[in-house]
């Protein structure tokens, strides 16, 4: 026998607030254990740019700066940071003496009839984290989510480590991520799943003071980029769109710096570290940047088809065509969710009009 206990989580008021990465809390405690970032990642296992990334974008969920961090003298926490660890100690402490109580035992017959949860392998997307982590569609479908470039994604659905896979394709872009495809996908074997179509452009910081107005300006002098990594739909786009343009990429400062999604290549043009990124529309907007639109794509799950019609993958294209659904994507400028959870074969990656 096995028991299902309580958890103490933290996340913005109000319905479908976004929750606070769980990594969070670990590495505020370490700083003001350690008083350096430096340290603080190196315990807890992660990169300093890692950590650096963490604090910065969690910083808007929780609604101001988390740490202070000055040339000579460390890392020390605000008064927002402290005030949190308080309350979470507190919290658990509780928690501690209310567990017994709240504790569900979970017998061997159950655990049998327990239902799978569905293995997503998926390219970085904002709107779909936030699908993820809205607590109504938490309540119905169970999802294990891990985000990758859409190549490699495609490559866990090909080899049997997921069970949808999550990439997108740009209108005409054939030498992008879709001509990869063919290797990992096969037209009587797999379906579609619609998600949503979407913009990708560059992200430029607030008031565009390079006046940067086309790919060719990445190439001027004191300019500085941040692109996403090598595999991800992104970065095949941005090769591709570079190509077209007869761009060398190694005449771009910075084109070799990576980051592994549109909100981290967002933090770092926001936090002055790069003039420009690649990236979609929606996490431009989400950090007041000003953005240069260059493709619109469509973003897809491919799942088999032997698997479209089992209830876990019914529960989840259900959740995609929900209202709840609907409500979510409302607040993510740039998408376009029409259809969502709609089932297609192959053909529509070529076939459809964006």
């Amino acid at each position: 026998m096995s028991r299902l206990i309580p958890h103490i989580g933290w996340r913005r008021a109000g319905d479908g607030g976004a929750r606070l990465d769980a990594r969070l809390l670990p590495l505020l405690r370490e700083i003001g254990a350690r008083a350096t970032l430096r340290a603080a990642a190196e315990r807890l296992g992660v990169s300093y740019r890692a950590a650096w990334d963490l604090l910065t974008s969690q910083a808007e969920l929780a609604g101001g700066a988390l740490t202070v961090l000055e040339r000579g003298r460390g890392a020390h926490l605000t008064p927002l940071a402290e005030r949190l660890l308080a309350a979470d100690d507190a919290a658990r402490k509780a928690l501690t003496r209310l567990e017994p109580s709240f504790a569900v035992s979970v017998h061997a017959a159950e655990r049998g009839a327990s239902a799978r949860a569905l293995r997503l392998s998926a390219s970085h997307d904002p709107l779909l984290s936030a699908f993820a982590e809205a607590p109504a569609i938490r309540a119905t479908l169970a999802l294990q989510l891990q985000f990758k470039g859409s190549l490699e994604s495609l490559a866990d659905f090909a080899a049997g480590r997921a069970d949808l896979a999550g990439f997108h394709v740009s209108s005409g872009a054939e030498a992008g991520p879709g001509g990869a495809l063919h290797a990992r996908l096969h037209p009587r074997r797999d379906r579609l799943v619609r998600f949503a179509a979407r913009e990708q452009g560059l992200m430029l910081a607030a008031g565009n003071p390079k006046r940067i107005r086309s790919l060719a300006d990445l190439a001027r002098r004191g300019v500085r980029m941040v692109n996403r990594q090598r595999g991800s739909g992104t970065r095949l786009l941005a090769d591709e769109l570079l190509a077209q343009a007869g761009l060398d990429a190694a005449a771009i400062r910075g084109y070799g710096d990576e980051e592994f999604t549109h909100l981290a290549v967002a933090v770092s043009v926001a936090a002055g570290r790069a003039d420009a990124g690649f990236g979609v529309r929606a996490a431009a907007a989400r950090f007041g940047l000003h953005f240069l639109p260059l493709r619109r794509e469509r973003y897809w799950f491919a799942v088999r088809a032997r698997l479209a019609e089992e209830p876990a993958l019914a529960r989840f294209r259900d959740a995609l065509g929900a209202r709840a659904f609907r409500r979510i994507a409302g607040r993510f400028v740039g998408y376009d969710a029409t259809g969502a959870g709609e089932l297609c074969t192959l053909q529509a990656l070529s076939g459809e009009e964006l």
